[in-house]
């Protein structure tokens, strides 16, 4: 009996630490950062080329852009310099459908809940073509509308995952609860921390708790201005920035297709 029970607590921790072997691994990013960290924008909304990329532009930072052409259509003109200005810009779908709990989807008779893969993936290359014809860009990256990557209901529902993975290199979702481990995050579907609505003291502590694993930690917001929920305060962006660049702060700073071409080519896959 002693003899089984000396077997089993050796088999136990023999265990344990081959699945910490296996959950983290270590990985180096360029200028030995800790950590890799993307600081991104959805919808094209016009705070974004109004207010913001001047402030970007003042620190030399490349933030990614998920844009819709609606609101492309009104700033053309700033959306063709951000493209100059070296800021990249990615694909976030034409119409934006999200679920229609949302009920300003529901007032136009749109939700993803209706949808079939043939009305997304339509949507979607619908979007990549404005891009290229009025941005001049083949977008690389993707964010999912409100986060959803599935359509239909119940039973019938399918996830859209595997369409983003056939056009694109990334796909990033909304309003998760953690950072990307490098050596394992499925790069269609890439985690990201919200920043609306939050002061830099509260997204300095969110984005220290989240630098385990050398992760990559991708930020997401929407408007670029003062207050509101949907709205990353200019002042705490700045203050972002600035401890991002620190040289001690152990953050390399870079757009979502940079940081994933960079770990693709580097990153031990876990299984």
């Amino acid at each position: 009996m002693l003899k089984s029970s000396r077997f089993l607590i050796t088999a136990f921790i023999s265990l344990n630490v081959s699945a910490q072997n296996t959950s983290y691994q270590g990985f180096s990013y360029p200028d030995n950062a800790s950590n890799a960290i993307s600081i991104t924008f959805d919808d094209a909304r016009h705070s974004q080329v109004d207010n913001g990329l001047s402030l970007l532009n003042k620190y030399k930072v490349k933030a990614t852009f998920y844009v819709s052409p609606f609101n492309v259509e009104e700033r053309v003109s700033k959306w063709q310099k951000a493209v100059k200005d070296g800021h990249e810009i990615a694909n976030h779908t034409n119409k934006h459908l999200c679920t229609g709990n949302f009920e300003w989807l529901r007032q136009q008779g749109l939700s993803l809940e209706q949808a079939s893969l043939e009305d997304i993936e339509k949507d979607i290359i619908d979007s990549q073509q404005y891009i290229k014809q009025t941005l001049g860009v083949d977008a690389k990256a993707f964010a999912y509308p409100c986060g959803n990557t599935f359509v239909g209901r119940g039973a019938n529902t399918k996830s859209y995952v595997p369409l983003i993975a056939k056009h694109f290199d990334t796909g990033r979702t909304w309003l998760d609860e953690t950072a990307n481990n490098p050596n394992f995050t499925d790069f269609s579907q890439l985690t990201s921390l919200r920043i609306d609505g939050l002061t830099f003291a509260e997204i300095k502590t969110m984005i220290e708790q989240h630098r385990t694993n050398n992760s990559w930690i991708i930020l997401a917001g929407h408007e670029i201005g003062k207050g509101g929920q949907y709205t990353t305060d200019i002042n705490a962006l700045e203050e972002l920035i600035n401890y991002l660049q620190k040289p001690d702060a152990g953050y390399w700073l870079e757009t979502v297709s940079e940081v994933s071409s960079y770990i693709k080519e580097h990153r031990k896959d876990i299984h």
